[in-house]
Formats: structure tokens, sequence, C-alpha cells
């Protein structure tokens, strides 16, 4: 397994209080597999991804990425946030080329790199705009680009387009799964959102809170090129997962095909 997660626990410590937010969390991912780590505010979502991510310790148990012990981030790694992250001053094309600066690339390879990305994302004709002049949507876009300028083996997601109207929404979700496929990177993306996740993953990791856990893995098998969100093996999932959410206890069966 490319990622394995063993017995990953997570407490935090206030004053003289304890607050488990993680507890027991046992994940093996495969290299190239999108998942989605889904469950509502408060179920630890956010910290286990991340912990994966190398900013946020576990206080037991182990993460280990291609063999190694995750102990801090790593250049091979990108993460993509809500917040676009972009410098206001610098045009796409120099937003993009950011991460390639550390490298040892010429100004012409650093260029010619970007501009790849930036048309992979069907932003070509803004390379020339500051973030100013761009909606979220293709503001996301070039954040998009920007983390796959560097070549990451694995591209970390915490909830990128929560901020989004629902047609940009759904946009750059038929956009980020064609990428991810066409450029066979592994994704762990955070959602709350059941219909973004169940389009995206191969698995849904269901997430419960107090402490947060693992609930049930939930495999996607739906074509990756033809999820239509109102089939009817697409909304059979969808129940499926709601039906998960509203258990009160942890089903005996980890795995739901």
């Amino acid at each position: 397994m490319y990622i394995e997660i063993t017995n990953a626990g997570k407490t935090f410590k206030d004053g003289g209080e304890e607050l488990r937010v993680l507890d027991n969390i046992n994940l093996s991912i495969d290299k190239g597999e999108f998942i989605c780590l889904l469950g509502p505010s408060g179920c630890g979502k956010s910290t286990l991804l991340n912990a994966m991510a190398g900013f946020d310790m576990i206080t037991e148990g182990s993460i280990k990425i291609d063999g190694k012990e995750v102990k801090e981030p790593s250049v091979k790694n990108v993460t993509i946030f809500q917040n676009y992250g972009l410098l206001p001053w610098r045009t796409v094309q120099k937003n993009v080329e950011l991460g390639l600066e550390p490298k040892k690339l010429s100004k012409e390879e650093r260029a010619k790199t970007a501009e790849k990305y930036i048309e992979l994302v069907g932003l070509s004709g803004f390379k020339n705009a500051h973030p100013r002049r761009l909606s979220g949507g293709m503001q996301q876009r070039v954040a998009i680009a920007r983390a796959l300028a560097v070549d990451p083996d694995i591209i970390f997601m915490d909830e990128p387009f929560g901020a989004l109207d629902a047609i940009t929404r759904m946009k750059l979700q038929d956009d980020i799964l064609a990428i991810s496929k066409k450029e066979n990177k592994t994704v762990i993306f955070v959602t709350h959102d059941i219909e973004e996740a169940i389009f995206l993953a191969d698995r849904i990791v269901v997430m419960a809170a107090h402490p947060g856990r693992i609930k049930s893995i939930v495999d996607v098998h739906l074509p990756r090129y033809q999820r239509e969100r109102t089939s009817d093996d697409f909304l059979l999932i969808r129940d499926k997962v709601f039906e998960i959410f509203n258990m009160k206890h942890i089903p005996d069966i980890e795995f739901v095909i």
C-alpha cells in the first residue's frame, strides 16, 4: 500500500482538559487512488488530512507514505485549501511558476511548464492577468495549475470548492476528476458534500464525530469518465451513504460495496 494509516489517534490538550479528535484510524490507500474523506463538521476529516500531509502530528499510531513515517510536510506533495493562496501582485503565469522557482530550471523551462498547466486548467487566455481580475472558480484553477506544475506525488485538497457557486463547483469537479486521472495523481479530498464525494472518489471514507473515526468505507463502482449525477447507480450509492450517515452506531462491516 502507498499510504498506510495504522491505529492513528489525535488528542488535543487545552489546559487541564483533553479533546479526542481522532480515534483508532486504520486506512490503506493505493497509489493513483482518489479518496474522499466525507463527514459532518467536527468529525476530524481535515485533521486527518493535515496529519497525512505532515502539518499536524498524530499522538498515537503511525502514518506512512511509501514506507516512510510522516513527520513533516514533504516537497513531493502539495495541499490545496479553500483559500486559493494566490499572490495578488503576481500574474497567473507567475503564480503558477512559484513552486518551480526553487528548482534548477531555466526561466524558459519554468515558463513552458507553467504554460502547460495553465492550458490544462483552461486559462490560457488569462496567463497575464492578476488574481483580482479572476472569478473564484478561475482562481481555484490557478491554484490547481500551480500544484500540478511541481509534479507532486500526492495532492491533498481540503474542501477546495466549498466557497464556490453550484455551477462553478460542478464544472471544477469535472475538471479535477479528468485531470487527476490524466496525470495519474493520488488525491485525498476533504468534503462534507455527499454527491461531490460520489462523483469524484474511487472510495469514500465516511467519518463520524466525537471522536473522529471511520464509520464506513464505500467503494464507488462507477465508470470514472461516465458519472452521471442522476443515474440510477449514482442515486443508489447516494442513498447508501445517507443510510450510513443516519446509523447511530459504527457498522460491523467496514467496507460497503
